[in-house]
């Protein structure tokens, strides 16, 4: 019976260090994970921005040259700012999931 009880308590420690590394590599997962995700909404984030930005000059440099000076600088910095409001927008969700995968990987 002692046997037994120790046959069972010796594979139950064995078991559970076999265990420790698979949880070790479930936070590295979750965090890469995160970070690929965090990464792809950025770059989304980013294109989208630059793809309005270069629409909003293409028709600044039409209003330049049909000669509203006005109109082409506001449009330039609309774009501008378009572009830099995305770019915050696609760093922050970025920080927070790198948070979330560094939370998730010191737990594990």
């Amino acid at each position: 019976m002692v046997r037994k009880l120790f046959m069972t308590i010796a594979l139950g420690a064995v078991l559970a260090t076999a265990a420790a590394p698979s949880f070790a590599d479930r936070g590295d997962r979750v965090n890469q994970r995160l970070d690929r995700r965090g990464d792809r909404i950025e770059n989304r984030l980013d294109r989208r921005g630059d793809r309005i930005d270069n629409r909003l000059d293409r028709r600044s440099d039409r209003a330049e040259a049909n000669g509203h000076e006005r109109r082409a600088e506001r449009l330039d910095a609309r774009g501008d700012r378009i572009d830099r409001r995305l770019d915050r927008k696609g760093e922050r969700i970025d920080r927070r999931l790198d948070r979330r995968g560094d939370r998730v990987d010191r737990r594990h």
